[in-house]
């Protein structure tokens, strides 16, 4: 089962900086990271959606483009493809498998200007290499779909800036 986690914080560039420090352990092995989304909300108030991974448009463009490949092989296997793939991607996004772009709003509206947010959806995760990940940055767990006591750690380890 997939978890949404929302964490907030006080400046621009530290939802970014997070987004990395996951990214870096998603390599490893040790997280497996659904979808994701950055929000900055700059000194003028405008807001910026960066690095929205749409799973619904990955799924649908992958088992878009292998039905597209397969029909290919009737007519041309290029044409197929693209064709597919794309086709895929519109039904797949129709889907909003990720998060959704309401709840996004929604926190937008929360955020006040220099801040960032970091929505990120969970697919599977080692808590402690997680955890560590997060260790050197402060934010405030907006919400989570986590179990109430694995949310009050993660609030814990986020609530101040340990340098590591």
């Amino acid at each position: 089962m997939s978890n949404i986690i929302v964490i907030t914080f006080d400046n621009e560039d530290e939802a970014k900086k997070v987004r990395e420090a996951l990214k870096e352990i998603q390599h490893g092995g040790y997280i497996s990271l659904d979808d994701s989304a950055i929000v900055v909300r700059d000194q003028k108030g405008k807001y910026h959606v960066h690095d929205e991974l749409d799973r619904g448009v990955k799924v649908g463009a992958l088992g878009g483009g292998f039905l597209g490949l397969l029909l290919g092989f009737i007519f041309t296997p290029i044409g197929g493809l693209l064709i597919g793939a794309a086709a895929g991607a519109l039904i797949g996004s129709s889907f909003d498998l990720g998060i959704s772009k309401k709840f996004i709003k929604d926190v937008e509206a929360s955020m006040e200007p220099g801040t960032s947010a970091l929505f990120v959806v969970i697919k599977e995760a080692d808590p402690t290499m997680a955890l560590a990940a997060l260790k050197p940055y402060k934010g405030e767990v907006y919400q989570t779909s986590l179990d109430p006591d694995d949310e009050e750690h993660l609030r814990k380890i986020l609530s101040k800036r340990t340098n590591q």
